[in-house]
């Protein structure tokens, strides 16, 4: 399997953390990183009918100065419909407020919620739903 994975989040740490997961799950593909959502939303809006550029997959931290996961998803959604091919978003935090998992259930382009830490077993999940 070799989907291209974008990581949206602030913490160097986690972002190299989840690039081994990725790594040693044996998953080949790109990964895009990006340590705020203000150049991840650029990159978006740069590369909307670039299917070979645009990710599978994103996993996205909630909490991040200046423009936090909401923010971006927000100012992502009116972008979907233009991309060539389904994205899927995943919502990472260390949050467990209920407040911001049931707001992210409302939200229909959220493919689900990932509570940090960032396993595996995480990973493979919601890389199976890739194929669904």
């Amino acid at each position: 399997m070799s989907p291209k994975i974008c990581i949206i989040d602030d913490d160097k740490i986690y972002q190299f953390t989840t690039k081994k997961i990725i790594s040693n799950a044996g998953i080949k593909g790109e990964v895009l990183i990006f340590s705020d959502a203000e150049n991840a939303l650029e990159f978006f809006q740069k590369e909307t009918h670039s299917k070979e550029s645009l990710p599978d997959i994103v996993f996205l931290d909630i909490n991040m100065p200046f423009m936090d996961g909401w923010q971006f998803l927000e100012a992502i959604e009116p972008l979907l419909s233009q991309f060539p091919k389904q994205i899927q978003i995943y919502l990472v935090s260390s949050s467990v407020d209920d407040a911001d998992t049931e707001r992210a259930s409302k939200i229909t382009y959220v493919a689900g919620y990932i509570f940090k830490p960032f396993t595996k077993e995480k990973l493979l999940d919601s890389l199976a739903h890739l194929q669904s």
